[in-house]
């Protein structure tokens, strides 16, 4: 039986012989749109809320679907004339690199230069190819070629999962372009239960904390349940700050949730669709935010008490996120290059700039003691003013923090 993902690149296979002429779709791709799909892993069970996590990823596809390999560019954008997001536009964006160009994809081409504490990303299955996409990846964006390594959490291989796999090359793809220079792990669980995803969380935070501390991001969730206060002390060792992506659905995920990880959100960023030039970033609509059911207002967001009122807010941060303005990546065993959103890019975004920002600050509370401290300096962070996200739409996106953004998006690397 043919995965999710399977289906979608014969669909788009058939489209190209349907229109005939490679050309043809190449030259109409970017005016006619595409189309978002969910890959099986980011699909939640009932039977599987607070046993099973899923992974926060989306794939876009542009109408007619990219070109032959063979047309592919061998640096910058692998589909020149799509206005996608790469290391380099993104850096741009985010002022880690000297803004030039209007950021567009196309043209800009200074990536970060960072990454001064270690990086472990946790998911669950195996990505054989992690390694050697890693670096396709790295060679394609101008990116130093990364110190990495793939950790078992259990010492013995997983098994491979196509959409787990997918969000592998995402995490580890992205967080290096933030932070080029760090030491990258790629923890492996052996399945998305939370058993199993929790023990390779114990390995990914005694990686760093034996390089001098570090930071751990988490892409995968699933929606709140009664026991997850349990969990908590799980993302609280000693020198890690953790991130966990709050999700791609109205409403709160865990562990987003935890007063113990900095919980990232999803913005949309807008480009010219002319001239490449970024115009502005907003909330994306479907990234997760609000009130946690089950964990108390933190003492780092005692500023915001106005917002939270006594439970946990989500999210603290956002970053880009949406699949219509999503990110480049490279995955060999689901066919080569992707277009991927989700808050699944966002966490690995945040994790990336935190190391190459090198404050260490040693936990996720004090991390997110200084964020909330800063949370005002628009020196430090874009605060997001528009957009909606939430249950019915009903969370706005407005000046200072809010629920769908946190204290916003980061701008440059102090404050963090």
């Amino acid at each position: 039986m043919k995965t999710t993902l399977e289906r979608s690149k014969a669909m788009f296979i058939s489209c190209l012989l349907f229109l005939g002429v490679v050309s043809t779709a190449w030259s109409q791709a970017r005016i006619q749109g595409g189309q978002v799909t969910i890959p099986e892993s980011s699909v939640e069970h009932k039977k599987d809320i607070g046993l099973r996590a899923h992974t926060n990823i989306k794939l876009f596809t542009p109408t007619g679907g990219f070109p032959e390999a063979s047309s592919a560019a061998i640096s910058g954008p692998p589909y020149p004339g799509y206005f996608f997001e790469t290391p380099a536009s993104l850096a741009c964006i985010y002022n880690l690199v000297a803004p030039s160009d209007g950021c567009n994809p196309n043209r800009v081409s200074s990536v970060p230069a960072g990454g001064l504490v270690s990086i472990a990303i946790v998911d669950a299955f195996d990505d054989p190819g992690a390694a050697k996409d890693l670096a396709k990846f790295s060679k394609q964006f101008g990116l130093r070629p990364a110190d990495f390594k793939v950790v078992f959490a259990t010492g013995t291989r997983p098994p491979n999962d196509p959409g787990w796999e997918l969000e592998e090359s995402l995490d580890v793809q992205w967080a290096h372009a933030m932070a080029p220079f760090a030491k990258l792990y790629l923890v492996e669980a052996d399945s998305n239960s939370y058993p199993d995803l929790l023990a390779a969380e114990a390995v990914a935070a005694d990686l760093v904390y034996n390089d001098g501390g570090g930071v751990v991001s988490n892409s995968w969730g699933g929606s709140e349940f009664s026991g997850e206060t349990a969990y908590d002390i799980f993302f609280s060792y000693p020198g890690v700050v953790y991130f966990a992506s709050a999700g791609d659905g109205p409403g709160v995920i865990y562990p987003s949730a935890s007063p113990n990880v900095v919980a990232v959100g999803g913005t949309t960023l807008s480009t010219d669709p002319n001239t490449g030039s970024y115009l502005f970033e907003s909330a994306w609509n479907s990234t997760g935010g609000g009130l946690s059911q089950y964990e108390p207002i933190p003492s780092y967001q005692k500023g915001v008490v106005n917002v939270v009122g006594t439970q946990r807010g989500v999210p603290d941060v956002a970053a880009e996120a949406d699949p219509d303005s999503g990110v480049w990546i490279w995955d060999t065993g689901n066919g080569g290059w992707w277009i991927v959103g989700g808050t699944s890019a966002s966490s690995p975004v945040w994790a990336g700039i935190v190391s190459a920002a090198g404050s260490n600050l040693g936990s996720t509370n004090a991390q997110l003691d200084t964020i909330y401290r800063n949370r005002a300096n628009r020196a430090d962070y874009t605060d997001i003013k528009s957009g909606v996200c939430g249950p019915w739409n009903g969370y706005l996106s407005v000046i200072g923090y809010d629920l769908c953004t946190g204290v916003g998006s980061p701008l440059g690397y102090a404050g963090k």
